[in-house]
C-alpha cells in the first residue's frame, strides 16, 4: 500500500513565559490533510476547554470523504463545537467561553482555509509571504482602510480585541478563502502568540531559511525571545 503523502508538516505549541495554562490547541490530521489552530480567549472562562473542544470535534471527521464532503464536515464540526460551547457557558453561568479557530485543508492542488478570530494562515511562495486570512478584530478595520499595516496593528492597544469567535453569540459566521497550492508552497498556521513578536519580514526570513524539521521550533524561539506573553502555536505545512 502506498502511504506517500504530498505534504510534510511540523506542529508545535508552547505555553509561553507568562501563562500558567496553555489555552491554545493544535490538531494535525495528515490522513485528512487538515491542520487546525484554536486559541482560547484570554481573560474569559475556560478558554482551554473551548479550544480543545473545537479540535476534538474536528478530529471526529470520518475518513474517506471526498474533498467537498470533507470541507462541509469541517465546517459542521466547528458549528457543533460552537453550539456546545454556548450551552456550556450558559450551564456554568460564568460569562463568555470562546476560542478562535483557523483550519487549513489541502486537496488536489488547492487549499481551503476557514476561520473565526485572529489566528492566521500565511502562504510562502517563491520566497514571498502572503497573509491568507484576515483578522476578525477591532484593529483589522484600520488595516483594511489603509491606516496601518498588519505589523503595526499587532502593537496597537486594541490588538487583542477580537470581533468573532467560536462560542460567542447565537450564530457563528466562518470566513473562507481558497486558492492554489503549488509544489514548493509553504503554509504557516498560527495563533497570535507568534505574530505579536514576528513581523512579516521575520516570518518570511524564517520560513525561507529553516527546514521543516526545525522551522516550528525556531518560530517559537522568536516568540519566547520577544517576551512570550501569550501561548504560542505554530503549524508549518510544505507542499511537495
Amino acid at each position: 500500500m502506498n502511504t506517500w503523502t504530498p505534504y510534510r508538516y511540523n506542529a508545535k505549541t508552547h505555553v509561553g513565559h507568562k501563562r500558567k495554562i496553555n489555552e491554545d490547541a493544535i490538531l494535525a490530521l495528515p490522513e485528512q490533510d487538515i491542520w487546525v489552530v484554536s486559541d482560547g480567549m484570554g481573560g474569559h472562562e475556560a478558554g482551554d476547554y473551548a479550544s480543545r473542544l473545537i479540535t476534538d470535534s474536528i478530529a471526529t471527521i470520518p475518513l474517506g470523504l471526498d474533498p467537498n464532503a470533507r470541507m462541509h464536515a469541517l465546517r459542521d464540526a466547528v458549528q457543533v463545537a460552537h453550539q456546545v460551547i454556548v450551552q456550556e457557558a450558559e450551564a456554568r453561568g460564568r460569562g463568555v467561553i470562546g476560542a478562535t479557530v483557523v483550519a487549513l485543508m489541502l486537496a488536489n492542488g488547492h487549499f481551503v482555509t476557514i476561520w473565526a478570530g485572529d489566528s492566521r494562515v500565511y502562504r510562502l511562495r517563491n520566497g514571498v509571504i502572503e497573509m491568507i486570512t484576515t483578522d476578525h478584530s477591532a484593529v483589522a478595520e484600520f488595516v483594511l482602510s489603509g491606516k496601518m499595516s498588519w505589523d503595526e496593528a499587532e502593537q496597537h492597544p486594541q490588538s487583542n480585541a477580537i470581533t468573532r469567535a467560536v462560542g460567542v453569540g447565537d450564530e457563528l459566521e466562518l470566513d473562507k478563502v481558497s486558492g492554489e497550492a503549488l509544489s514548493g508552497d509553504r503554509f504557516l498556521v498560527c495563533s497570535d502568540g507568534i505574530t505579536k513578536y514576528a513581523t512579516f519580514a521575520i516570518l518570511q526570513d524564517t520560513l525561507v531559511n529553516y527546514p521543516i524539521e526545525t522551522v516550528s521550533d525556531r518560530l517559537i524561539q522568536i516568540a519566547l525571545a520577544g517576551g512570550g506573553a501569550d501561548n504560542i502555536s505554530v503549524i508549518v505545512v510544505d507542499v511537495m
